[in-house]
């Protein structure tokens, strides 16, 4: 007779194993898809109005005059930078359709958790 641990464990990894077969083409085919996306979205200008109205400046040192600046801060720890931590550019949530510089800043900036 077989062990129910042994045939448990079993369907557990069948499980695993098909629903990752079956993402991985998905995530394949997507993944690239999102890359160029970022690649193709322009920057985020600093004259634009809303870039403007949150002080919006690609390098954050010289946000250090800003009353709300915190020492470190930069749109690559900002919780609402999307981007990877190999990027230079990538999606803020709060600018759409366009990309930040991951060493910019703005006085939304919220620590990243």
């Amino acid at each position: 007779m077989s062990d129910p641990a042994e045939s448990q464990a079993r369907r557990r990894f069948l499980k695993i194993a098909v629903v990752g077969a079956a993402v991985a083409p998905v995530a394949a085919a997507l993944l690239p898809r999102m890359a160029a996306a970022q690649d193709s979205a322009p920057h985020l200008d600093t004259n634009d109005p809303t870039a403007k109205a949150l002080a919006y400046t690609e390098d954050a040192n010289t946000a250090k005059g800003n009353p709300v600046y915190k020492e470190g801060s930069a749109c690559a720890n900002c919780n609402f930078y999307k981007g990877h931590t190999e990027m230079n550019y990538g999606p803020c949530d709060l600018f759409p359709g366009k990309v930040v510089n991951a060493k910019g800043w703005c006085a939304s900036w919220t620590k990243k958790v």
